[in-house]
């Protein structure tokens, strides 16, 4: 009777030894995260503007972001127009966005448009937006006022 025991008690010390461990090490994953987190917080001021513009300062509240991909056009102080960072004539424009707009006419049209440029320049592109069937178009301001205005 001693003897299967003693048989018995080592087969469970050997299995308790051998038994997969259920609990997940979350260590490596954390830091994995935080690394990522600094990375994210490094690079996306980088990638917010494409073209430097000095945009008008208003009082008005930001755009709540509710669509994943925007379409971004700047047009700086020469009056040139870039989708992104690529410059582009108006025609040129009227085509890419007439193309766009067959896929997905709800998406957002962010304009940002330098502060001395003639209302008459920065209406130009927005009926170019307008008439390839975006209805959601946006002018981007800088949304602190300047000081003594």
């Amino acid at each position: 009777m001693g003897a299967k025991l003693g048989r018995g008690g080592g087969t469970r010390g050997r299995r308790r030894a051998h038994t997969v461990m259920a609990d997940i090490n979350v260590t490596p994953m954390v830091d994995v995260m935080l690394v990522l987190l600094v990375i994210f917080m490094i690079t996306a001021p980088l990638l917010t503007a494409g073209v430097a513009v000095n945009l008008p300062k208003t009082q008005a509240k930001a755009i709540g972001q509710q669509d994943n991909s925007p379409i971004e056009i700047t047009v700086d102080a020469k009056g040139d127009i870039f989708m992104g960072k690529t410059a582009v004539k108006v025609e040129r424009l009227k085509g890419i966005l007439s193309a766009i707009s067959h896929e997905n006419v709800e998406r957002r049209v962010y304009i940002r448009a330098d502060s001395r440029l003639s209302y008459g320049q920065v209406m130009g592109v927005m009926a170019a937006v307008s008439s390839s069937g975006f209805t959601k178009i946006a002018l981007i301001t800088d949304p602190t006022m300047a000081q003594g205005q």
